[in-house]
């Protein structure tokens, strides 16, 4: 075959690779399509979600204010106004209750709350729950880790929640142990907690947050810092 006819026939074959503008049009639209997806779609679901959770809050707090105010229109209708005022209200319930006659008052509700059957445990549930998430000296769940579970050779996702202490301490072998949620993928809220000796867990320099995300995404959204390691892991190659 001569050179001329090869170079032809190499001409044809790319002719017939190349896309025609109908359909490298189309391409660019459905690149563009997914990619206005990717971009809005998690923006709007949160403010909608955000929306959603102000509106309920705010219709619940007005719902507080006495009607006959509401009914002579002395309180106009403002978006908002039901957040304000149960903000402003908390502010003045902290506020009463760091002063003496406030915290005698909070004894005595726990002192009677802690008398009623059933009711007694789940608000001791609750109140020890919100002070460990609220408190600004909580460590609770401050770290992402990572250990072999559940067996050797597989590698798990866990959070931090502390050492252990107390009676625990009594029956578990005589090193360090260490207190591990691990969240259950793609619905983190759920999930069981192990007892870990210290020394087989690995603090990640990732943040709660990352790792999270790393988690709910089934492993799809790599965290940041690891998307930097393996861009310059490809340029090294």
């Amino acid at each position: 075959m001569k050179k001329s006819h090869i170079k032809k026939l190499r001409k044809t074959i790319a002719e017939k690779k190349r896309p025609s503008f109908f359909g490298y049009v189309i391409s660019k639209l459905k690149t563009y399509l997914f990619t206005g997806i990717l971009v809005t779609t998690p923006v709007s679901i949160t403010f909608y979600m955000a929306y959603e959770l102000f509106m309920w809050i705010d219709k619940l707090s007005r719902s507080l204010i006495p009607p006959k105010v509401v009914g002579h229109e002395f309180i106009p209708y403002i978006p908002g106004i039901g957040v304000a005022v149960l903000v402003g209200a908390l502010i003045v319930i902290g506020m009463f209750t760091t002063g003496f006659i406030g915290r005698f008052f909070v004894r005595l509700g726990d002192f009677i709350v802690s008398k009623i059957p059933l009711i007694s445990s789940l608000y001791s549930l609750l109140k020890q729950l919100f002070e460990t998430v609220l408190s600004p000296k909580s460590q609770s769940f401050k770290e992402a880790v990572l250990l072999e579970y559940p067996r050797k050779g597989i590698w798990i996702i866990g959070f931090l929640a502390g050492e252990t202490k107390g009676e625990l301490n009594t029956h578990l072998p005589k090193t360090k142990m260490l207190s591990i949620f691990i969240p259950t993928t793609p619905n983190p809220t759920s999930g069981f907690l192990i007892l870990v000796p210290a020394n087989e867990v690995i603090k990640l320099e990732m943040s709660v947050e990352d790792a999270l995300k790393y988690v709910v995404s089934c492993g799809i959204v790599v965290p940041d810092e690891e998307k930097e390691k393996i861009k310059l892991l490809h340029k090294k190659h």
